[in-house]
């Protein structure tokens, strides 16, 4: 079975893991209970891919309670788990955590990702950054993790999702702080750079009040 990497989270509180799917569609649907009516099949095997992984990492994930929330996150009642799942063909990644809000993004190469940067990028980002497509996809994912964990509709990438430091491809973290309502999150991220793809998993907040 084509597991990538099996890792505890930073904080100690949780499990990451990260999966390539080469499977039919029917290995997921023989090992979990999930069911899926999305239409198109390679959505739709991610769907049930990302559910099996929530499995294989906590045998016992209630899968059949997930239900989204007001902001349309998905969630367990009372939060009896957290979790986060990212899918970019033909990869899955998903963190699950017993304390704490999670947010896992991971995002396939995409060489012409530079055309697009100017969206979720200011220009004192993308001096940070810098051009390579590479790295403009690992700030993308560092971005989706933070909204992800943030869990709350109307975030602007650029105004609301900040990056502070961006550490790049040989050191990796990057920080960045997420502004809501009534608070600002500094988040620290962890960044793993692969052949194939980039990865951010959400592993240190604060929260301060405005």
């Amino acid at each position: 079975m084509p597991l990538l990497r099996k890792w505890e989270t930073a904080r100690g509180t949780g499990l990451a893991a990260i999966w390539k799917v080469e499977e039919e569609e029917s290995f997921f649907t023989e090992r979990i209970t999930a069911t899926s009516s999305i239409k198109n099949e390679k959505r739709r095997i991610e769907h049930l891919a990302g559910r099996f992984l929530l499995q294989y990492l906590y045998p016992h994930f209630p899968l059949a309670a997930i239900a989204p929330d007001a902001e349309a996150k998905p969630r367990l009642p009372a939060n009896a788990l957290y979790f986060s799942i990212s899918h970019s063909w033909p990869y899955v990644a998903v963190v699950v955590d017993e304390r704490h809000e999670a947010g896992i993004d991971i995002q396939t190469w995409h060489p012409r990702i530079a055309d697009i940067s100017h969206k979720y990028l200011s220009q004192q980002e993308h001096n940070m950054v810098g051009g390579d497509p590479r790295l403009l996809t690992l700030a993308w994912s560092a971005k989706e993790a933070a909204y992800k964990w943030n869990g709350r509709r109307g975030v602007e990438f650029i105004e609301d999702l900040p990056i502070q430091r961006f550490f790049g491809p040989d050191t990796p973290y990057i920080d960045l702080l997420c502004h809501n309502t009534n608070r600002v999150a500094a988040i620290r991220l962890e960044a793993q750079m692969e052949p194939d793809y980039a990865l951010c998993l959400v592993s240190h907040v604060k929260i301060e009040s405005k």
